[in-house]
């Protein structure tokens, strides 16, 4: 990546800032602080996420929501997927781990995972470009900490002409500032499940106009299923320095994280009855909830490494993410115009694996497979290694093929400035605010996939073991449990990637606020250049990298080492291409009274391919050029009206969409990419109410989508989106006494398809959280916080398109019941 040029770029923006004269952000204005209670909602919300300036939320045609840090701190140490699902519009479909979770909006659709449609950001800035690179997610580099003053998302709106890559909407993590002096330490254990967690943060003045923040934290433990290793450890560092002037203020930020968490996947589901109406359960010794085919009987990751030189990965390497970033923000005021200055370099990377299904059946069944008639099964590993594996095994008598993906991250290096300047005129007897920037960005991707496949069983509580076949004449077809080192039977999906990508977007806006009624538009224009080279035994639609090779090195190629797939490194293929297109956005606010507002909006945004696009026929393997224009981004059409009400403690505000959009993807990682447009229609309401000591925040997004046209073969045009539910319900009832204080969030999501097909249904499901708080003394608190407190078995996924003929399924669903007591100081 060009980083040198990018660093001098940094180095300028910070001697620029350096003088500045200006006055804080006035979303950090609203957001309580506190290490304490919180305090009631301010008279005036303002809202700055994918807008030009802070401005108060009536004001504003936009659909907003926002959630302060201490109110996320009530319900426990959770990932930021598991906060965002109780937030109005969000789609989440979590239970996949710390990260790499799957977020989207407005029925825009959830091919791949990740979140492609909406960007995540950290303090302003995108944490990466693209918040769907394959394996690596954004909110892998997010952590929800002490650390989090407030959480804004934008869904619409201008969302589009003030980011870029983001038609959908916005998420953004905002950081404390230590605006309010002191500090707290918390102690966490988990009640029932290996867990130990220790948060802390501290904010001081150094001086009568600088002041600093510092917070994090470490943990360490099994984590929330039943792996029988430590899953969690490690934990992050984030500090800020901010300096303030007669006018302005400028700031610098640090944040180092380091943190280990599992990857959960598909695992065995008993699926019966019809695809109208399924019954999915555990099997008998394996918990969909609680269980992972994880275990310290599996591994280590055997494969050939980048280089084709024969490795080995601990099984346990999970979501190993490192983030070392330093950034600097600042607003001054120059000639009337207020200019305010982001910018932040960070270097991204990590080790990430998981273990996904391929296939199932019972001992007998399995192990003919593979071995043939008479094929028989044995332990390879674990306290059973060398006997034959009953027909009974651990109660449901299932073997299965899973194969284990090993990303390696070597940099996903992002550096990102934002440079802007607003000024508000009088004119015509009302304000005309406008606003001029310029945003740039390089974001590297370099990255190695290797795989492996190991035949094991089916076993709960941290002890599935690997599993040797043996054919009817005795001689084994596995290797020490290993069918192949490589992803089955194929060298597909074994690549490396080594591309840049770049972006310059010229974006400005206006606002005419005038008595009651406002009117604006936004405008940007993104130019994007994609240069790199890329190897893959599947680059360009070959099948080469599958041959022979002796792993153990004893001399003889038993049949999994017939089955060893490499990467052919002398055949790298270019990517070399541009990309430009305008996104714009244009609204009314009216303000029909002091506590009531309607608004309507337009919008015109695209999304750049990324690394979905790579290793498909849309780029060509020999020039690296994309060979139809339209390949090179996708374009979300959102029209949106709605009204917002709050006065006397209650606030209700509610919005009507229409959303087209375009989504060229990988699906369930298919060999072949997929070429698709969706339209969807819907509501989305959200509220608050305030009375004394009792609160509650509801909402409800109701959802109708399809797919209005399936360009390769059509076959799924007008079939509903896999997993788009028509409902999502939200409720987060609290009272507070004082020093005693409850509550409780509350997820409901119907039903959808499991697959494009529209085949088999997955059931709709409610997941309740809960807090219980106690201060025995001013600077004491004592909570205890559950997820899921019921222990519902809630399916996000299904792999199967219908009801199995075996009845022997995989699906990932949401973790099961976790509760932890927390003891907090605060000094």
């Amino acid at each position: 990546m060009k980083f040198k040029t990018t660093l001098l770029f940094f180095a300028a923006s910070g001697a620029i800032a350096a003088p500045a004269l200006a006055e804080d952000r006035a979303a950090e204005d609203a957001v309580t602080e506190a290490p304490g209670k919180t305090d009631a909602k301010p008279p005036v919300e303002i809202f700055s996420t994918g807008m030009a300036k802070g401005r108060d939320r009536l004001d504003s045609a936009t659909s907003t929501s926002a959630l302060k840090g201490d109110d996320i701190q009530r319900f426990g140490p959770r990932p930021l997927s598991e906060v965002l699902r109780t937030m109005a519009g969000m789609r989440v479909a979590s239970g996949i781990g710390e990260g790499n979770n799957n977020y989207t909006v407005r029925g825009l659709p959830l091919a791949a995972g990740g979140s492609k449609y909406m960007q995540f950001q950290e303090d302003g800035l995108p944490v990466l470009e693209f918040g769907d690179i394959f394996n690596v997610a954004t909110d892998v580099y997010l952590r929800n900490d002490f650390t989090v003053s407030a959480i804004e998302t934008i869904r619409g709106g201008s969302a589009s002409t003030f980011a870029s890559n983001s038609p959908g909407g916005i998420v953004n993590v905002i950081s404390r500032t230590g605006t309010e002096q002191g500090g707290r330490a918390q102690v966490t254990l988990g009640l029932g499940f290996d867990s130990k967690r220790l948060d802390f943060d501290y904010g001081a003045k150094l001086g009568e106009n600088t002041r600093f923040y510092i917070g994090g934290f470490y943990r360490a433990g099994e984590g929330p299923r039943r792996i029988g290793l430590t899953g969690w450890q490690g934990g992050q560092i984030k500090a800020n320095i901010t300096r303030e002037f007669a006018g302005g203020y400028v700031r610098a930020y640090l944040k180092y994280l380091d943190d280990r968490s599992p990857t959960y996947a598909p695992y065995f589901v008993n699926i019966t009855g019809t695809d109208a109406n399924p019954r999915y359960r555990s099997f008998p010794g394996f918990d969909l909830r609680s269980d992972a085919v994880l275990s310290p009987n599996l591994g280590p990751i055997i494969t050939l490494d980048g280089n084709n030189n024969p490795a080995a990965y601990s099984i346990n390497t999970g979501q190993s993410a490192t983030s070392k970033s330093i950034g600097i923000e600042a607003q001054f005021e120059i000639g009337g115009w207020t200019v305010t200055e982001r910018a932040r370099y960070a270097k991204n990377g990590g080790d990430f694996s998981r273990t996904f299904p391929n296939r199932a059946d019972t001992v007998a069944a399995f192990a003919a497979s593979i071995g043939g008639p008479g094929a028989t099964a044995r332990y390879a590993s674990g306290p059973n290694t060398g006997q034959l594996v009953p027909a009974d095994a651990n109660g449901n008598g299932l073997l299965a093929l899973y194969f284990t993906s090993y990303n390696q991250a070597a940099a996903l290096d992002n550096f990102t400035n934002d440079l802007r300047a607003s000024r508000v005129w009088d004119v015509g007897g009302g304000k005309l605010t406008t606003t001029a920037g310029l945003y740039y960005a390089a974001q590297a991707l370099s990255s190695t996939w290797l795989h492996t496949s190991q035949v094991i069983d089916a076993a709960g509580g941290g002890r599935t073991a690997m599993v040797d076949i043996f054919n009817a004449a005795g001689v084994a077809q596995t290797q020490n449990g290993y069918f192949a080192y490589g992803r089955g039977a194929s060298s597909l999906f074994r690549r490396i990637f080594d591309v840049d990508y770049d972006v310059l977007a010229p974006y400005g806006s206006i606002n005419w606020h005038v008595g009651k009624l406002a009117i604006g538009g936004s405008l940007r224009y993104d130019r994007g250049s994609v240069s790199g080279q890329l190897f893959g035994a599947d680059l360009g639609g070959g099948r080469v990298g599958l041959g022979s090779f002796d792993v153990n090195r004893d001399g003889v190629l038993g049949p999994a080492e017939r089955r060893v797939a490499s990467i052919p490194l002398d055949r790298p293929a270019p990517v070399d291409y541009k990309y430009g297109y305008l996104n714009y956005s244009v609204g009314v606010n009216y303000r029909v009274a002091e506590p009531f507002s309607v608004f309507a909006r337009y919008s015109l945004g695209h999304r750049a391919a990324a690394d979905k696009v790579l290793f498909t026929p849309a780029v060509s393997s020999v020039t690296g050029r994309v060979l139809d224009a339209e390949d090179k981004d996708d374009t979300v059409i959102q029209v949106e009206g709605g009204f917002k009400f709050r006065k006397d403690g209650i606030t209700i505000n509610g919005t009507v969409f229409h959303v087209e959009a375009e989504d060229q993807n990988v699906l369930n990682g298919a060999a072949s990419s997929t070429d698709r447009t969706y339209k969807a229609d819907g509501v989305e309401l959200e509220g608050t109410i305030t009375r004394g000591v009792f609160s509650l925040m509801a909402a409800a997004t109701w959802t109708k989508a399809e797919i209005s046209e399936d360009r390769v073969g059509g076959v799924f045009t007008g079939s509903n989106p896999r997993h788009q539910p028509d409902w999502v319900l939200v409720a987060v009832p609290q009272l507070d006494f004082g020093s005693l204080a409850m509550g409780a969030n509350i997820v409901t999501i119907t039903g959808s398809f499991a697959q494009d097909s529209n085949l088999l249904r997955m059931p709709g499901f409610t997941q309740v959280g809960a807090f219980l708080e106690y201060d025995p003394a001013s600077n004491l608190r004592l909570t205890v916080s559950a997820q899921n407190l019921f222990d519902t078995l809630g399916i996000y996924e299904v792999n199967q398109a219908s009801v199995p003929a075996n009845g022997i399924g995989f699906a990932r669903a949401a973790n099961g019941r976790t509760v932890q007591a927390s003891l907090a100081l605060s000094f």
